[in-house]
């Protein structure tokens, strides 16, 4: 068994050398330099690239024989069941217009099991993390999901979809019964800092489809260590590779059956 705690403090040193990195080409960004992928609005930047390259490097030494997951395009097997699944820069076109918030997301799984996740937010200089068995933190205090469990009390943050259209009208509704109810809901732009603020009880709950494991890997694996629940959109585990997700403290249960109902499950 490899020593977590060890990985763990290597993984947040990378995060705070990339994130520097990140944080000086935010300064001088030039946006002639960014490009579209596959999809309508999803961008990527000579700076996402060039925040892979640096944390597969670094990640692919740590644990020898690891796969890796990148959004950016890195993709290896593992040969001992660990597998690295990282968003260089997430929160992309926050970046390319200059809002924050962004950030660096790395999450390891054991055989599809979640045992680490980091999550750190570069313009605030926040590190999110935890491993298995131990609490979330962020810089390390100890971090705890939300004990509110009634839906007028509650803070909601959400994503939009570059794609999928068609899901739209569905989604709408439920933002609109979210609107209806709570003190509000959040669009910041980066699903891996939503996730982190949930785990920190700063929002009561996140949703979101379209989404890749980069994306949540390592989001939601804080919450759960932060005592909140994860699940996808009908209540299943399916979340990290389903595209679905509903991330929150003690609301979750109200706050899944409005979801379930609206999309159809």
């Amino acid at each position: 068994m490899i020593d977590l705690v060890s990985v763990e403090q290597h993984v947040m040193e990378v995060c705070h050398e990339v994130g520097e990195f990140i944080r000086v080409e935010s300064l001088n960004f030039d946006r002639s330099r960014i490009l579209l992928k596959e999809g309508f609005n999803n961008l990527v930047s000579y700076v996402d690239k060039e925040s892979e390259k640096k944390l597969v490097s670094t990640l692919s030494e740590l644990i020898p024989g690891s796969g890796i997951l990148g959004e950016e395009g890195t993709s290896t097997k593992s040969t001992n069941g660990y597998l690295w699944i990282i968003d260089p820069l997430d929160g992309t076109t926050n970046f390319t217009h200059g809002l924050p918030p962004f950030a660096i997301s790395i999450g390891l799984t054991l055989h599809d099991k979640s045992v680490l996740g980091v999550v750190y937010e570069v313009t605030k200089k926040e590190m999110f993390h935890a491993i298995e068995g131990r609490p979330a933190y962020c810089n390390d205090q100890v971090i705890k999901a939300s004990p509110i469990d009634s839906l007028n009390e509650s803070l909601f943050a959400t994503g939009f979809p570059y794609y999928d259209f068609p899901k739209m009208e569905a989604y709408l509704s439920i933002i609109r019964k979210f609107l209806k109810q709570s003190h509000g809901v959040r669009r910041l732009g980066s699903a891996a800092t939503d996730l982190a603020y949930v785990a920190a009880g700063r929002f009561e709950g996140f949703f979101e489809y379209n989404l890749n494991p980069w994306d949540v890997a390592a989001g939601a694996f804080l919450v759960q260590q932060a005592g909140g629940m994860v699940t996808d959109f009908s209540g299943g585990s399916n979340f990290l590779y389903g595209r679905e997700i509903c991330a929150a403290g003690k609301i979750h249960p109200e706050m899944q059956s409005l979801i379930a109902a609206e999309w159809g499950y």
